[in-house]
């Protein structure tokens, strides 16, 4: 099969001499002969064998996310105006997850809410610094606590 598969290569580039198809042939086998394969084999079993490397990490990449942690570290005051949120990956990658927090007054209502989407390595942790900012510091002083949600939503 491969000689006529040759031969009809040949005769198609205009080369009709059992010649160049015999030399074309031998010269083929050369570089790609194993011990019991064909040429026609060896080059066959290189596309097939090339994508299942590929595949494997598509795979693992497949696996739904597992949720990770969120602790308060410190919150907001009038000497440091940013709350600081610990997230931590479960995971065996890297990913992003989203993990929300509220500032209350001294009465407990909500002042603000929260949320961010903290990248966090394989297995670590990151730390998050929410700002307060953007709210002006005479209100800073009316924060008595906060509040993180101790689950953070993987993302991806």
């Amino acid at each position: 099969m491969v000689v006529l598969a040759l031969t009809g290569f040949s005769s198609g580039c205009g080369h009709g001499s059992r010649n160049d198809a015999s030399s074309s042939r031998s010269d083929a086998q050369d570089p790609g002969t194993s011990a019991g394969g064909s040429n026609g084999d060896t080059h066959r079993s290189q596309p097939t064998d090339s994508p299942t490397p590929t595949a494997s990490p598509s795979k693992e990449t497949a696996k739904p996310l597992k949720d990770g942690t969120a602790a308060l570290i410190s919150c907001a005051s009038l000497d440091d105006p940013y709350a600081t949120v610990e997230v931590r990956n479960p995971n065996d990658r890297d990913a992003v997850f989203t993990m929300k927090m509220t500032f209350k007054d001294a009465h407990g209502f909500t002042m603000i809410t929260h949320t961010a989407q903290v990248p966090v390595p394989a297995k670590g942790t990151a730390t998050h610094r929410a700002a307060i900012a953007g709210i002006g510091t005479g209100r800073v002083d009316q924060i008595a606590s906060c509040e993180v949600t101790p689950r953070a939503t993987a993302d991806w």
